[in-house]
């Protein structure tokens, strides 16, 4: 039994389309996993930092988290599982109630229980469920929050390292992915952080030093773009290291944490559940928009995606690393590149398990100039967003409805402006987390007070799927066995 078949003759034609279930040449495959390694690099290497876990640790985990996911939705739903951001509120949180990285690892630990319990439930009961809950415009407009709240790393980090680089880096990006014909065109933001990696070591032959903000001091310094002192420093293979906790203390030890056992504290917990609630949603959303690319129903796999996330998870943290989470990043470079192909996403996992395994070329990676993940990121996380307006689009949302208008502009609005609520001292709801919450609360609660007439013109609480050429029907024989078969 064969998980994918080749699509064609394993090339790409202008138009092509490449489902799920195929996959292009192993050589073609290889270069389109790479592109997805470096689109969820970045994040899957910062976020854990951010939450004073252990990068590397973190890097092989999401490939280990992405094999399990990619088995248990037996290849339907191409994603991939880095290292989630809604976390990083509730490290800060705990840390600032005394926790260390051990009563943290617990705390998520359990949320990721919590959502495999969820996804059992969704998938025994039925994606009903889920459409009663999260429709359309709900699942909309938590996809495009999720994209457009990005936007601040953009323009606050990445950006401001060197404007000139990243605004050349996205003209590239766009040349590549409109201009160019066949293959080019479909690995164009891999091709396009090369380009500007060499662009940026020309600058500084040419212009020297740059001075400018850099991400690494948190401050204006005067710095290389291109800047390979951990590089050179890394060794080519080894393991994240054994971490005693009793001689950790946060601040001075944050980036250094390694592989740790979970320690459970019910106070910590309390903090950290109510974020299942942004993960269910979030999660539901990437099925959604992956579902709306490929144009198949995906919602017999929705319970099945959530609880390989929550398995994800738990795998994660039960050895020290952050919690995963569907990457919106990787759905942006298939948005790019139309090759849906979850082979793609089999050969970034075991690129990120090998990384886990070479700190030297987790640092090359690491070490991408910001302005080159400037021009890059400007492009991808847009086109995240406006994912969640394709999904309105496709299910003829009614604005001119208070019913859709009035929930959904609130939740973006908190997203994209990465609003705070503070729950408790020591507990904060913001951004994504936050604007998902808001928006499937607050469009219940205007369903529950509309009259009956806005109900009634309200958008069906089902995803409209159109089959597209190129791309499987919903046919039993496509959907029922796996992939290949």
């Amino acid at each position: 039994m064969a998980w994918w078949k080749l699509h064609g003759d394993g090339k790409l034609a202008p138009g092509d389309v490449v489902a799920p279930h195929e996959r292009l040449t192993w050589g073609k495959t290889v270069g389109l996993g790479a592109q997805h390694v470096v689109a969820m690099f970045g994040a899957t290497f910062v976020f854990p930092l951010l939450m004073g876990l252990n990068p590397q640790l973190a890097v092989m985990m999401s490939g280990v988290a992405t094999l399990v996911f990619l088995l248990v939705v037996n290849g339907r739903v191409p994603s991939y599982l880095g290292s989630s951001a809604s976390f990083v509120g509730v490290a800060t949180a705990i840390y600032g109630a005394g926790g260390n990285p051990a009563e943290l690892s617990g705390a998520l630990l359990c949320v990721g229980v919590l959502l495999f319990m969820v996804g059992l439930i969704i998938h025994f009961a039925g994606a009903g469920v889920i459409h009663k809950t999260l429709p359309p415009v709900v699942t909309g407009a938590v996809v495009m929050l999720i994209g457009f709240n990005l936007a601040p790393v953009v323009a606050g980090t990445y950006w401001p390292q060197d404007q000139w680089i990243a605004l050349i880096v996205m003209v590239i990006v766009v040349v590549l992915s409109v201009g160019a014909r066949g293959f080019v065109s479909r690995i164009a933001i891999f091709l396009s952080l090369i380009i500007g990696y060499v662009l940026s070591w020309l600058a500084d032959l040419v212009f020297g030093q740059i001075t400018s903000y850099s991400a690494s001091a948190g401050e204006v310094t005067t710095h290389w773009r291109v800047d390979w002192t951990n590089v050179a420093a890394a060794d080519w293979i080894g393991l994240p290291p054994l971490t005693d906790l009793s001689t950790w203390k946060f601040g001075a030890d944050t980036n250094i944490v390694g592989i740790h056992a979970p320690v459970f504290n019910l106070g910590f917990i309390i903090i950290a559940l109510p974020v299942v609630i942004a993960l269910i949603a979030e999660n539901t959303g990437h099925v959604k928009a992956v579902a709306e690319m490929t144009g198949a129903n995906l919602d017999k796999y929705m319970g099945r995606a959530i609880a390989a996330d929550g398995v994800g998870s738990v795998l994660a943290t039960a050895v020290g690393a952050g919690p995963t989470t569907t990457y919106a990043e990787n759905i942006g470079v298939m948005a790019a590149t139309r090759v849906y192909s979850s082979a793609a996403y089999v050969v970034a996992a075991i690129v990120a398990i090998l990384f886990g395994f070479s700190p030297k070329f987790g640092a090359v990676v690491s070490a991408t100039p910001g302005g080159v993940l400037g021009g890059i990121t400007v492009v991808l996380y847009g086109m995240i967003g406006l994912l969640g307006a394709k999904i309105w689009k496709e299910n003829k949302v009614d604005f001119g409805n208070p019913l859709n208008l009035v929930p959904a502009s609130a939740g973006i609005i908190i997203g994209v402006g990465d609003v705070s609520l503070q729950i408790t001292p020591g507990f904060t709801l913001s951004g994504i987390a936050l604007g998902t919450i808001v928006t499937v609360a607050v469009y219940h609660l205007a369903r529950w007070l509309a009259p009956s007439h806005l109900k009634a013109d309200e958008a069906g609480g089902t995803v409209l799927i159109v089959d597209r050429p190129g791309i499987y029907t919903d046919s039993p024989e496509d959907q029922d066995p796996p992939p290949g078969t």
